[in-house]
Parts: C-alpha cells; sequence; structure tokens
C-alpha cells in the first residue's frame, strides 16, 4: 500500500493533483491534494484498492458522500464533491489532531473536554436534524483543528432514517468500545446510540481510559452490555457531580434512559461548562 500511495503522489485526477498522503481507514485512504481549478487544499477519500471491485462497498462509499455531502454545519467536515470513477470524494482540508490522538491516554482539562463534547453534540444535532445516524462516534473520527473547531468525519455507517440500509439487522458494525448496546446486539440504532458514544468520548476525555475495555473485542462487547462504568468522581478529583450524572445518564443501557435527542444533552453540558468555567470545582490539569 505504501508503494501505491508513492505512486499516488504528483498525480492529477480529474481536477485535483495529490500532495501527500494522510492516512487510511477501514473503507478508504485520504490524500491531500491541490483543486487546481479553485487553487485550495483539499482531502481527497479514495475507496480503498481491495474493495474497488466490491459492489456493496462503493454502494456505502457513495452513500457516506451522498449523507455527508447533504449536512451543512460548521462542526461537520464539509464534503465539496463526489467522484464515482474512479470512487472519490473531495472533503475540506482540516489542519489539527484528530480527538485520538489529542487524548493520547491522558485525560484533558474538564473545560476543554466539556467544549469538545459541547461542539461534538452541536454536530450531531444538526445530523439528526436531518435524519442522519453518524453510528461510528470515537477519537478518530473528530478532528479538533488548529483553531478549536471540532469537526465530525467519516459518515461510513450513517444511515437517513427514512432510506432503506444496506446493512441488515443482525449484523454489528461500529467500533466496540464506542457502540452502544443496541448497536453490540446488532440492532437498529438511532440517535439516541450516537449520544452514548459521545458519553463514551466524554468518559475517556476525562479520565483518560474507556469506561468499556476487555481483552479482544468479544470481552469489551461483554463490557458495553453487562457492565457499569465507575463514575468520574471516583477517577478524578474536581470533577462536578452533575457531569457525574450526565454522563451516566449517556450510558444508560436502555435508550429509553438516555438523552433522548441532543438538545437536551447540550443544555446539561452548557450548565456544567458554565459551572467549570466559573471556578465552582477545582479543576486539575493533566
Amino acid at each position: 500500500m505504501e508503494g501505491a500511495a508513492t505512486r499516488m503522489t504528483g498525480q492529477t485526477i480529474s481536477h485535483y493533483r495529490i500532495l501527500d498522503k494522510l492516512g487510511e481507514g477501514g473503507m478508504g485512504v485520504v490524500y491531500k491534494a491541490e483543486d487546481t481549478s479553485l487553487r485550495r487544499t483539499v482531502a481527497l477519500k479514495f475507496l480503498s484498492l481491495h474493495l474497488a471491485g466490491d459492489d456493496q462497498a462503493r454502494r456505502r462509499f457513495l452513500q457516506e458522500a451522498q449523507t455527508a455531502a447533504g449536512l451543512s454545519h460548521p462542526n461537520i467536515c464539509m464534503i465539496h464533491e463526489v467522484n464515482q470513477e474512479p470512487p472519490f470524494l473531495a472533503m475540506e482540508f482540516l489542519e489539527g489532531q484528530t480527538l485520538k490522538e489529542k487524548i493520547d491516554e491522558r485525560p484533558l482539562p474538564l473545560e476543554e473536554a466539556l467544549e469538545i463534547a459541547t461542539q461534538a453534540a452541536q454536530g450531531l444535532r444538526a445530523a439528526h436534524a436531518r435524519g442522519v445516524t453518524h453510528r461510528d462516534i470515537k477519537p478518530a473520527n473528530l478532528m479538533v483543528t488548529t483553531e478549536g473547531v471540532v469537526k465530525l468525519m467519516d459518515f461510513g455507517l450513517a444511515r437517513l432514517s427514512d432510506s432503506s440500509r444496506l446493512t441488515e439487522t443482525g449484523m454489528v458494525m461500529g467500533t466496540p468500545a464506542y457502540m452502544s448496546p443496541e448497536q453490540a446486539r446488532g440492532e437498529t440504532a438511532d440517535a439516541r446510540s450516537d449520544l452514548w458514544s459521545l458519553g463514551v468520548l466524554l468518559y475517556e476525555m476525562v479520565t483518560g481510559r474507556r469506561p468499556f475495555r476487555g481483552e479482544g473485542e468479544a470481552a469489551t462487547v461483554h463490557a458495553v452490555l453487562h457492565t457499569e462504568p465507575e463514575p468520574l468522581t471516583a477517577l478524578r478529583t474536581g470533577v462536578p457531580l452533575e457531569l457525574d450524572r450526565l454522563t451516566a445518564k449517556c450510558l444508560a443501557k436502555e435508550p429509553a434512559e438516555r438523552y433522548q435527542h441532543a438538545d437536551d444533552l447540550l443544555v446539561d453540558l452548557r450548565a456544567v461548562g458554565r459551572r467549570v468555567a466559573g471556578g465552582v470545582t477545582s479543576e486539575i490539569g493533566r
């Protein structure tokens, strides 16, 4: 793959000149490129070579592009163009760190963690309002730009609530440590599943560790389904009880017991954020 990546560098595809490889995920490879028509830097995501001949993978890739292209919000990575042959999508180029890189197994300052969660919830609210469930909220799919703007990326597992799914019920899709219990069981996941996953991210940002862990995927899924995480206040000093309650509500096993809408979560995130910013609780650094 590295050889292929090297050969791509310097090539011009359509009106994009490939500059460098940025990263690679389960379905695609992302390159930094120059839009020679508009003279701007973009990110190009190509369907992985081993999936290029897979009709279902191509449909899912196209679905990701179409889904994300229909969303316009400051906290969602913008899609500029979709190309079908070869299959790639042109996205806004973001400079910064993924949340995965930012956490780096260490807790973040509370105020920063709450700000990131708040912006992510704003992006989810916009997606959910359009009937889109992301279904793969995890640290690698959130970018924090150099300006501090949080961007939701990779709608590869997303589905529109009014469209037919490309994955059948009973098929487990997602990343085990961040999947909701209903996802882990292969059941239908709605907006409340995204809010669960955001709760996992918040827990990890505050404590430096994931709430549900295990040796291997099966053990992790078992933890998601059957264990309760330790309270934030037991793992870190200076955490307000309100944040403990907020996170526990996100991570309720039953969807009906969670936040039902991103709006409701945002109200509580902002309230806790004001308390922390106002110094009501004693905050500690890394």
